[in-house]
């Protein structure tokens, strides 16, 4: 049995603090500061955070290496089992020629940047990541992006920070769902904290990504579909979750939206059009599989080509609105999952019950059980929906399997990063450091209206999840909250609002988009464009927070 200690270090907290940081602190400096390759940087990070649990916290040698090993499997399943089937489809797209097709679909809409970049980036992706989550938005709208023209930096970093106002309820609501069950607080009134916050986020975001594409420039020209994007989306998040449901509030918000800004381009566009970098199309055939020459050259037209160019991402849309469906989430929930618990954490008792073998600080047991989605995993539905996709496109089998192994190989430095990150980051949860690290951000009496946001915040970078942050730091926010005399319903609630600004720094998040646009190894790069606008966007929801836990607090809910 192993106890977290919650001040290792002379019993200070603070001090403790610091010290758990370390494995963080050194992770981001290597990656943004020295320009390390992420991998390299993640394995660091790592290794310090092995020494921090063994010297500091105290934490048996096996315990740790365990720790390690239930982190790696999670990075592997469920995140880089999403990656590799969600490139994979992509790549069937590629070898067939489709590709090009969807890419020429796309610029029909529009041939403006900006436009694009909210319709796909902002409302496409915010569908993807109401259905699946993790890092499938990402990938899937910076493939998009690549193929409309846009240039593969410019691809990453906006399909990153357009995932930041739809994650709050993303999953079909997966992180509020898991907010309440680790805090007791209604899920309904969770919901409807929630969407008082994000649609705020929601309302910049658009303007944001166009002044990243194009500047003030590009603000001042499509400013009036960015705002129309962005209120859309804001006000069907807020009225699905106050008054409809959690699960569907990014479903209705994300169809919302794209159907307002279609619409309005057929009334209205930008007079100066910042136009598609076709040569970027070129750039981005070369770094994939190519098209196989024994595929024919597209002759579809009219309906049969749009349906041929975006039938993965309906296919998609269509296969995991199916699993959505409640008799067969059942059917699936009871064949698909497997719930253990994880070897050298924890046991089975006498009574057939998971025991744990890890406590917190209070003497209470931390969750040692690790469920495996097998069936129901959001990677196998990609997988299922690529397996489509190839028979659609009548892909050979040989030619299939060719590109799932060379979309293995691309990602094989991914693959290290994301497991090492996802293993620090349960090293750092199962010793007690992120513990440390959450309380000593708690311990500023009523001041913690400001950290909570930021202990959401940190935990998405850690984690690069919304709902494990939730899991993770749900309980210390309403613990918190009530030692502060502040709202633990508006506390709880910025842990997910604030945490998503944190997704887009996440380093396993950083490799997704790396490997979705065929630029492995340049995750520093694309977390030095993207954590200025993290935190800055952390600054503007702590300020929200703030008023809502003063001037502003009739917009708390009542339990």
């Amino acid at each position: 049995m192993f106890t977290q200690p919650l001040a290792p270090i002379a019993g200070s907290l603070a001090l403790s603090a610091l010290v758990a940081a370390l494995p963080l602190v050194l992770l981001f400096v290597l990656l943004g500061v020295f320009k390390v390759k992420a991998w390299m940087a993640a394995l660091a990070g790592l290794a310090a955070s092995i020494i921090v649990a063994l010297v500091f916290w105290h934490m048996p040698a096996v315990m740790t290496l365990s720790a390690t090993a239930e982190g790696a499997f999670y990075g592997a399943i469920p995140i880089m089992w999403i990656l590799l089937n969600a490139i994979w489809v992509y790549q069937l797209s590629v070898i067939t020629g489709w590709f090009e097709s969807l890419g020429k679909l796309i610029r029909s809409i529009s041939d403006d940047q900006r436009v694009l970049a909210i319709l796909i980036a902002f409302c496409f992706g915010a569908l993807m990541e109401s259905l699946a989550g993790f890092g499938a938005p990402v990938a899937i709208s910076a493939a998009m992006l690549l193929a409309a023209g846009v240039k593969p930096m410019k691809a990453a970093i906006v399909s990153l920070l357009a995932n930041t106002a739809p994650v709050a309820f993303g999953a079909m609501g997966a992180p509020i769902i898991a907010l309440a069950s680790v805090t007791g607080l209604d899920v309904h009134v969770l919901s409807q904290m929630a969407g008082r916050q994000t649609p705020f986020v929601a309302l910049i975001v658009p303007l944001v990504l166009v002044f990243l594409v194009d500047g003030f420039r590009g603000v001042k020209q499509t400013w009036p579909v960015a705002l129309v994007a962005g209120v859309v989306f804001g006000l069907a998040q807020f009225v699905t979750s106050n008054y409809i449901t959690v699960e569907i509030t990014d479903v209705v918000a994300s169809l919302a939206a794209i159907a307002a800004v279609l619409v309005m381009l057929r009334f209205w566009k930008p007079a100066n059009p910042l136009v598609l970098d076709h040569s970027a199309i070129a750039e981005t055939a070369a770094a994939g599989t190519g098209k196989l020459a024994h595929y024919p050259e597209i002759t579809a037209t009219g309906a049969r080509r749009i349906w041929g160019a975006i039938a993965p991402y309906a296919i998609i849309i269509v296969v995991f609105s199916i699993s959505q469906i409640p008799a067969v989430k059942t059917w699936l929930l009871s064949i698909g999952q497997v719930k253990f618990p994880w070897p050298g954490l924890g046991h089975t008792g006498a009574d057939g019950k998971a025991v744990s073998d890890v406590l917190n600080a209070a003497g209470k047991p931390v969750s040692t059980v690790f469920t495996l989605d097998h069936l129901r995993a959001t990677g196998t539905f990609l997988l299922l929906s690529g397996i489509i996709t190839a028979i659609v496109y009548k892909v050979r089998v040989g030619d299939a399997l060719r590109a799932y192994v060379g979309t293995l190989k691309q990602l094989r430095f991914t693959i290290v990063t994301v497991l090492s990150v996802l293993a620090l980051a349960y090293v750092m949860n199962m010793s007690g450091q992120t513990a440390s690290l959450g309380n000593a951000l708690a311990a500023v009496g009523s001041a913690f209206a400001l950290m909570s946001p930021v202990i959401g915040w940190l935990g998405v970078a850690i984690t690069g999840s919304d709902t494990s942050s939730n899991s993770l730091f749900g309980l210390l926010q309403v613990t918190a909250a009530n030692k502060a005399g502040l709202n633990p319903i508006l506390m709880a609630s910025a842990n997910s609002s604030g945490g998503v600004m944190g997704k887009m720094i996440s380093p396993q998040n950083l490799a997704v988009a790396a490997a979705a646009v065929s630029m492995l190894n340049k995750e520093g790069d694309i977390f030095r464009k993207v954590v200025l606008w993290s935190l800055g966007l952390l600054a503007y929801f702590t300020i929200l927070v703030a008023l809502q836990a003063g001037p502003l607090s009739w917009m708390v809910p009542t339990r």
